[in-house]
């Protein structure tokens, strides 16, 4: 396991976040993957929707980083991959931004349970919830 760094530039960040304008941000701060979870929490909320919504939807088969590709896995199953667009496109209705989670390896089949748990939340808990799923998987691809 790596040990965090106290600088990254945004490049690296980028490649963690999967967000540029997040990415730049934390560039100019000391110890940006320790403090992630804190400069997100004070942003404002459109920033936050923003940063949630530039992350790839789970489920997806195209347009995925390498990173994301990895972490969620190779199930193929179009019955699977059609249940997680409904439940995707379901939860972004209801709460305005994208459903994220720290897959960690799991196959999609089991985001589908926690997916729809989620849906059952207060978009307050869901903004919270992403913002740090978000910094669990930057910090889980820097350890890797």
């Amino acid at each position: 396991m790596r040990e965090l760094p106290r600088q990254l530039d945004a490049d690296e960040l980028e490649r963690l976040f999967e967000n540029r304008p997040l990415a730049e941000r934390l560039a100019g701060v000391d110890d940006p993957l320790g403090r992630a979870r804190r400069m997100l929490g004070g942003l404002t909320e459109g920033e936050k929707v923003d940063a949630l919504s530039a992350h790839p939807p789970i489920g997806a088969t195209q347009g995925l980083s390498t990173a994301s590709a990895r972490e969620q896995g190779a199930d193929a199953d179009p019955a699977l991959l059609a249940e997680l667009a409904e439940l995707n496109r379901a939860y972004e209705e209801r709460f305005g931004f994208r459903f994220v989670v720290f897959v960690n390896r799991r196959p999609r089949a089991a985001i589908v349970p926690i997916l729809r748990e989620r849906l059952e939340r207060t978009r307050a808990e869901e903004l919270e919830t992403g913002l740090d799923e978000l910094v669990a998987i930057a910090l889980d691809r820097w350890q890797s």
